[in-house]
């Protein structure tokens, strides 16, 4: 089982200010390194009202900074929004500076919004992305390259490279992503793996494996779960109403796992969102494969840092100790 800690870094009116939030985020990076967490997961979105993480490359160095052997992963970086010779820089001196630990995940986007702010044409995000991660390839090599017609080099040299992972949600995306990536981020639609691996097979690359399992992907622990979701709902909704509303700009109605009827009710009934007493989190996380991931989401939309350090508190002492690695 791989243990998990994502940080979306929003700030809603109503929570947490974004200074508490990243100094929180700092701290408890530090504890997960130490505590046996094996990744940290950074998405980025922009033109957000709660200030959603717009850089996650910049946080992952900082991150980098107060950790030894955690994985710093980005759960996507948006490859329209970047110049490429400078995405290809700051991931490298990024790699260098914490010793080789940067997963470098890319995607498309969706959010007509945000290509309106970079001046970039929604129709292009897939051609960019194949377009970036031809580049980077080259990039990372340290040798010149020509490049639509100009000479580029990129230095330093990262040693190695930081894998690459493609996100997405079709079964397009996970064709492209074993063409020309390391791998794929797990959907959260188990039916999208098997193109993936079908394709991996075709290509005569290695077999992926069965679907890694995505537990929730907000998991809370606490000794009084109906009291826990009283104080954390208004976070909750507040992130599957935003998730909503963005796939209501980008496809005229709610998608995917954001969808419709979303009430306190509906929340709490989803295998999306659990909070549960520690002898419940422990069997839960014992369903879960070697492959398979456990996410905890500390700081989701604002919680208050000091109710977020009770909780992993009480998941370092009276759940970690019970989970194997391979548990």
């Amino acid at each position: 089982m791989k243990k998990i800690l994502t940080y979306d870094m929003r700030a809603p009116a109503f929570g947490a200010s974004a200074r508490e939030l990243y100094a929180a985020a700092l701290d408890q990076v530090a504890w997960a390194d130490d505590v046996g967490f094996d990744t940290i997961g950074l998405g980025e979105h922009h033109c957000s009202d709660d200030g959603y993480n717009p850089s996650p490359i910049p946080l992952a160095a900082a991150m980098g900074a107060r950790s030894k052997r955690l994985e710093l992963r980005t759960s996507v970086i948006l490859a329209p929004f970047y110049d490429m010779a400078r995405l290809a820089e700051d991931a490298a001196v990024t790699q260098l500076a914490t010793n080789g630990r940067l997963v470098l995940g890319i995607g498309g986007g969706y959010r007509p919004t945000e290509f309106e702010s970079y001046g970039r044409r929604l129709e292009d995000r897939w051609k960019t992305v194949g377009d970036t991660v031809r580049f980077l390839r080259l990039a990372w090599t340290g040798e010149p390259f020509e490049w639509d017609g100009r000479r580029c080099r990129v230095t330093p040299k990262p040693d190695p490279p930081p894998p690459i992972l493609l996100g997405g949600a079709t079964k397009a995306s996970a064709r492209r992503a074993a063409r020309i990536a390391d791998g794929w981020l797990p959907p959260l639609d188990p039916r999208l793996w098997e193109p993936y691996r079908d394709e991996c097979r075709k290509l005569g690359k290695p077999d992926p494996g069965p679907y890694p399992r995505q537990g929730p992907i907000f998991l809370w622990v606490s000794k009084e779960p109906e009291k826990a979701w009283d104080r954390l709902l208004p976070h909750v909704l507040h992130q599957l109403r935003s998730y909503s509303a963005w796939t209501i700009e980008a496809y005229g109605r709610p998608a995917g796992p954001y969808a419709q009827d979303i009430t306190a009710e509906t929340a709490k009934q989803s295998d999306a969102y659990r909070v549960l007493g520690p002898d419940e989190a422990i069997a839960f996380a014992r369903t879960l494969a070697e492959d398979d991931v456990l996410y905890l989401s500390p700081l989701l939309a604002g919680i208050d840092p000091s109710y977020s350090w009770e909780m992993l508190d009480l998941f370092e002492r009276e759940v970690a100790p019970f989970l194997s690695s391979d548990a």
